[in-house]
């Protein structure tokens, strides 16, 4: 019989600052208030790093706990996959200093950036890593500090984002288990709606680039919204039919973290009771790939997602960027 090995998830954690930036806080900053923030994007409060705290800092603690939640030792681990766009430095990888961070020795490792899709793009990567039988533990890590390209003059873009990270260890599946379909996708044309203008190759940092404020993250919001419901949906709707499933298998949608109302709308588009969405927003804000990955580890050590049960993990971002992942627990 022809059987192919399949990669699972076989433990995941998380990482989070301590310290909270409410709602309030930023009225004393921009003109803004609690009520705003709350009706348009369900966000209470959100994590913010400490000035001598660093993406792969929050990201090795995240590794730490699924190593740990999978009881499996750093020297067992074969690659470390990234998902971020605040790396610790353009180069090298923060993958590699989360590997030395770990005392991963045997691993090999790198970056990835998709945005806010990233996670879902090296889970992807990882499970054909692991069922080409190239490798046996992958740490699929994603981990953001927003807070560091956040413009906190601009009022529009500020009270969305928070920092943190989250992390699964990926290996050999048990039978009728594991990752069953991934639906990745992007749309180029789309690159300007979501974009850190300064910093690459095309506007190097300069002055001028400073002063124009070019090296925080811009959003066009409104374009933002229309694609981010429109790519969950679609990507939700491929990634099951491509399994042979279908809405009603579904035991937990965990959706990237973004805005409570492009949430709401596929929740409501697939008739999903509220219990089977995974809402972290209100807690943590928009913490870019890493939301999912926060999300589903929140998920499995409450109990709301369970062995055998039926996960599907799916998200959007700057790119533009989409990605879905069905996966059986």
């Amino acid at each position: 019989m022809d059987y192919r090995v399949q990669a699972g998830v076989l433990g995941t954690g998380s990482a989070l600052p301590s310290r909270v930036l409410s709602n309030s806080d930023l009225e004393r900053m921009v003109d803004t208030s609690d009520e705003w923030i709350t009706t348009r994007t369900g966000i209470k409060e959100r994590r913010i790093a400490e000035a001598n705290e660093s993406t792969s800092d929050y990201a090795t603690l995240a590794c730490q706990r699924a190593l740990e939640s999978a009881g499996v030792s750093p020297d067992e681990v074969d690659l470390i996959v990234c998902a971020t766009v605040t790396p610790d430095t353009m180069f090298p990888a923060t993958a590699s200093l989360i590997q030395h961070k770990l005392g991963a020795t045997r691993a090999a490792a790198f970056d990835l950036s998709a945005a806010c899709s990233g996670f879902i793009y090296a889970l992807s990567l990882a499970s054909a890593y692991i069922e080409s039988g190239r490798y046996t533990k992958i740490l699929v890590v994603a981990a953001d500090l927003l807070s560091r390209i956040t413009d906190y003059e601009d009022r529009s873009t500020c009270v969305l984002f928070g920092d943190g990270a989250g992390a699964v260890l990926l290996g050999p599946a048990d039978a009728q288990k594991g990752f069953l379909a991934f639906d990745l996708g992007s749309d180029g044309s789309g690159a300007e709606f979501l974009i850190q203008p300064a910093g690459g190759s095309r506007v190097p940092a300069t002055i001028e680039s400073v002063e124009s404020r070019l090296h925080f993250l811009r959003m066009s919001g409104q374009e933002t919204f229309k694609f981010a419901v429109k790519a969950m949906v679609s990507a939700t709707e491929r990634v099951l039919s491509s399994a042979g499933m279908d809405v009603s298998d579904i035991d937990l949608l965990v959706p990237h973290q973004a805005n409570i109302r492009i949430i709401e709308a596929a929740r409501r588009k697939f008739d999903l009771v509220e219990e089977k969405v995974m809402v972290t927003i209100h807690k943590y804000g928009n913490t870019s790939s890493s939301s999912m990955a926060i999300a589903l580890d929140e998920a499995v050590r409450a109990g709301r997602a369970k062995s055998g049960d039926l996960v599907v993990i799916v998200g959007f971002g700057g790119g533009l960027t989409w990605g879905a992942a069905l996966l059986r627990l």
